[in-house]
């Protein structure tokens, strides 16, 4: 029972209604848990259908260094800095981040809205399939959910084949006669894909403990290269101010693109979003947090507010010291971050810079593997994947969704092959993570605001009277980006293969397969997020209808969305 536990453990009985949150379940349901009594977070995850499975050993601490790792502003910004200073040049960089940050922060708290009142690990799915309108919440919880998943699944192999390159070009750089090769690319990209598999199985606990270091780390990694910068910058040994004239910073725009300068400014906004794309982590962490009810939204308001204020001021950093944008963008070396430390930083200091980076980058990494698999594990117990049966299995010792980890780390490495196409072919499908996770992140909150109205039930961390505004506000954001995002640098008679957007393909192409195939066969067999607890009517006693044994492949069993709410509340009446 939420709270009501079991029948036979305790007298009380306490129904959804009477729970903070916004669930799959009828306001009048009670959960049934008769194992053992359940704390004040399983009583609330009960309420929403599911029964407690993991140990819930993230404090707000952790989760926060689990989404901060996954964030991975450093690391981050060094994958991202032909976006940011390419298109635009150090405006675009000031400027774009920014402005992006403002409208980011609103997609952020929105969200944190969703996970106060539905701290699940199916997150944005699972509130895309409470929220919708009558008739459509299986669909939505279709596009929402492999939406994010392919957004998840891309980031760790996106995080460690940049890391790979720049581990790479450190031994270019030591040693000028060595060219990396592709094959090599590969293999170390795929060894570190091993690593974090292996990191991410084990108890939760663990990794928790791996994380808090990992993320302290890419704190204080962070600030040293904030600090070694400017402190060590070579600009005056070349005849040059020791920062660039603010009037330059802010106003001299690079030409980039074929596109006016505010079209540019705004495709610089990739950078940003991509960047800031992991502050959703602790709502897939959330049924392994504490308190999570508040802890969880509190830790994806803290990622990406301190994450925005530490990525501008590296944006500063970067954009005051940069020497020659063209010499950074077109570097032998293959990587832009690697290319600007060398311009302004002696060869030993640069070296550090880099080092510190890639380390961060493997921490990136792993948080992105964790969030990724907890994502999975979630849409696998609700059957979403052909072969959920074997991916939704907990491991019986570790506690964790171990065979959702291997899963995701099989289809890391099978993606990586793609650098044999050339950085065109690996570009297009990493491209993939920026538009799908913010699509994802938004069709819940666009639901939440246009359709549901005062339906929703907020939780204990709620936005109160501006909610409605700031939902708004990310709705019409993310509507202007997509497209934005889409767009070729190039124009005209110059655009060409080699220079095209192909984001419009690797995630597009995806998804509408996904669509073809709801229509086709899945909406025939996929009804949402499934409930696993026992549950009644509230005064109904001793009439329990059952819910799904988590390692059942049965798609039809437990099933209960917004759509067939009152069928279930009907059926556990005609029992009494």
């Amino acid at each position: 029972m939420a709270e009501a536990r079991s029948q036979s453990m305790s007298g009380r009985k306490k129904s959804v209604a009477q729970e903070p949150v916004t669930s799959v379940l009828g306001a009048d349901i009670v959960p049934v848990y008769s194992e053992r009594e359940l704390s004040a977070d399983e009583e609330v995850l009960a309420a929403l259908g599911y029964k407690p499975e993991f140990k819930r050993e993230f404090s707000l601490w952790t989760t926060f260094c689990v989404s901060f790792a996954v964030l991975g502003l450093l690391p981050s910004f060094a994958s991202t800095l032909y976006y940011g200073m390419g298109y635009a040049g150090t405006p675009g960089m000031v400027w774009g981040w920014l402005i992006a940050m403002a409208f980011i922060q609103c997609v952020a708290m929105s969200m944190a809205e969703l996970c106060s009142s539905m701290p699940t690990s199916g997150g944005l799915y699972y509130a895309s399939a409470v929220l919708a309108p009558p008739g459509y919440g299986p669909l939505a919880a279709w596009l929402t959910g492999w939406s994010n998943w392919l957004g998840q699944v891309t980031g760790a192999p996106s995080v460690d084949y940049p890391m790979a390159e720049m581990i790479l070009a450190c031994a270019s750089i030591s040693n000028p006669s060595y060219v990396p090769q592709n094959w090599q690319v590969w293999l170390l990209t795929t060894l570190i894909l091993l690593i974090h598999g292996c990191i991410s199985s084990m108890p939760t606990k663990w990794i928790a403990n791996f994380n808090s270091f990992g993320s302290t780390f890419n704190i204080i990694a962070l600030c040293v290269v904030l600090i070694l910068i400017p402190s060590a910058t070579n600009r005056e040994s070349q005849n040059l101010p020791r920062f660039a004239p603010s009037s330059t910073v802010w106003n001299n725009f690079y030409d980039g693109t074929d596109f006016p300068k505010g079209v540019s400014i705004l495709m610089t906004f990739v950078a940003v979003i991509w960047t800031m794309s992991g502050y959703d982590a602790p709502f897939h962490l959330s049924e392994e947090c504490s308190n999570a009810n508040i802890a969880a939204p509190r830790a994806i308001v803290l990622t990406s507010g301190i994450g925005g204020m530490f990525g501008w001021f590296l944006q500063l950093v970067v954009a005051y010291t940069v020497i020659d944008i063209d010499a950074v963008l077109t570097s032998d070396l293959g990587q832009p971050w690697a290319s600007y430390l060398l311009q302004v930083l002696p060869q030993k200091a640069a070296l550090a810079g880099l080092s510190l980076t890639i380390i961060a980058a493997f921490s990136m990494g792993q948080g992105c593997m964790v969030a990724a698999s907890r994502v999975t594990f979630a849409y696998a117990r609700d059957d979403c994947f052909p072969c959920s049966w074997w991916i939704k299995r907990v491991n019986k010792h570790t506690k964790t969704p171990v065979n959702a980890v291997w899963f995701n780390t099989t289809l890391g490495i099978l993606m990586v092959l793609l650098v044999f196409g050339g950085n065109l072919a690996a570009g297009a499908l990493f491209s993939i993570a920026a538009v799908a996770a913010f699509v994802a992140f938004t069709i819940p909150i666009f639901i939440r605001v246009f359709f549901v109205g005062n339906r929703f039930r907020p939780g204990p961390w709620n936005l109160g009277p501006f909610s409605m505004y700031i939902g708004s506000a990310a709705c019409a954001f993310v509507a202007l980006m997509v497209p934005i995002l889409m767009l070729p640098s190039l124009t005209g008679s110059d655009l060409n293969a080699a220079g095209m957007n192909w984001t419009c393909l690797v995630y597009g192409g995806p998804m509408l397969i996904i669509t073809i195939w709801w229509f086709v066969s899945a909406h025939k067999w996929f009804k949402g997020p499934k409930v696993n607890i026992e549950h009644q009517m509230l005064g109904r006693e001793g009439n329990i209808v059952d819910g799904e044994d988590n390692d059942s492949g049965d798609s039809s069993s437990g099933s209960i969305t917004k759509d067939n709410r009152e069928f279930d509340d009907k059926k556990a009446a005609d029992l009494a």
